[in-house]
């Protein structure tokens, strides 16, 4: 475990953190619930909340991260997992990094394998069009929403273009026809060597790495990941081929050059502010992670696209 000394915080000190957060992640939140109580989905706004695990109320719920011990009345963390509580002090409890051992080495290796590669830049969301390649419109994840250049031209954008996913959750979901356009195979297996800080479904993960990684993880961290998570999936979706003006989401035309360039623009900015957040997230495997064992591993090669 880290050898960083304990950080105290007094009941002021934390209950001030705890409520700018759920004010943050509020924002977030509560237009999804609402629009949950009413039956109404939204392919851009619900995706973290429908493809990934964790909960609007998880997300919500503070935690001051591994190596901080608060003060005061902290009764409420008495019932919390991963948490232990004595003479009025509550601090992440030791144990749970052995517990979590294997899942934090996981971790560690995969995101410091991403961030130790090359951005791939050229992939131009294209994944988007190959999960509706020759798909039926009543087969399409998001059949509410007409193509935006019809389901013939959609087709021949994909089968005219270089499709280089690296991302083994995006792949997953190509049409079958579509798999065999992808210069790569991207397998569960593969994700440490094929995943790369230029994906923007790799950067959305960072969210799932940070989750996964709590209580070790601060709240904040989370929200960080999640926030960046929102960003990144608007432009896959603006990026994509549904026509979603009646969103207001206005489209990246990727078929085109200017398209492309702004697409590459995004990624640029995506990749550089997630490896930010993979190295917070880093830090947090070194702080669990007992004494020598919190080195990152040997670089593997980077991914090719």
């Amino acid at each position: 475990m880290s050898g960083a000394p304990e950080v105290i915080l007094t009941e002021r000190q934390w209950r001030a953190r705890q409520s700018a957060h759920e004010q943050r992640v509020d924002r977030w939140i509560t237009p999804y619930l609402e629009r949950r109580s009413r039956g109404v989905a939204h392919p851009v706004e619900d995706f973290l909340f429908s493809y990934y695990s964790n909960r609007p109320a998880t997300l919500r719920r503070w935690h001051p991260g591994i190596g901080v011990a608060l003060t005061g009345d902290v009764r409420e963390f008495e019932e919390r997992p991963g948490y232990v509580v004595s003479a009025g002090t509550a601090r992440i409890d030791l144990r749970l990094s052995g517990r979590r051992r294997e899942a934090v080495r996981w971790i560690r290796d995969l995101v410091t394998a991403t961030v130790g590669r090359p951005a791939a830049l050229r992939c131009f969301g294209l994944h988007e069009w190959a999960m509706v390649y020759r798909q039926n419109a009543d087969e399409r994840r998001h059949a509410s929403y007409p193509l935006r250049l019809g389901p013939r031209i959609t087709d021949q954008v994909a089968e005219s273009s270089r499709i280089t996913c690296t991302h083994y959750d995006a792949f997953r979901f190509f049409t079958q026809p579509a798999r065999a356009l992808n210069l790569l195979e991207p397998s569960r297996d593969r994700q440490p060597e094929l995943d790369q800080p230029g994906c923007l479904h790799a950067a959305m993960d960072c969210y799932k790495w940070a989750y996964k990684l709590v209580p070790l993880a601060t709240a904040e961290l989370v929200a960080d990941c999640f926030e960046l998570a929102r960003e990144v999936r608007e432009v896959d979706m603006r990026a994509s081929p549904y026509d979603l003006s009646s969103l207001g989401v206005d489209p990246i035309p990727i078929e085109s050059a200017a398209g492309r360039a702004a697409y590459v623009k995004h990624q640029r900015d995506f990749a550089e502010r997630s490896n930010a957040l993979r190295k917070h997230l880093l830090a947090v495997c070194h702080a669990a992670l007992p004494d020598g064992e919190s080195d990152a591993p040997s670089q593997v090669e980077p991914a090719q696209a």
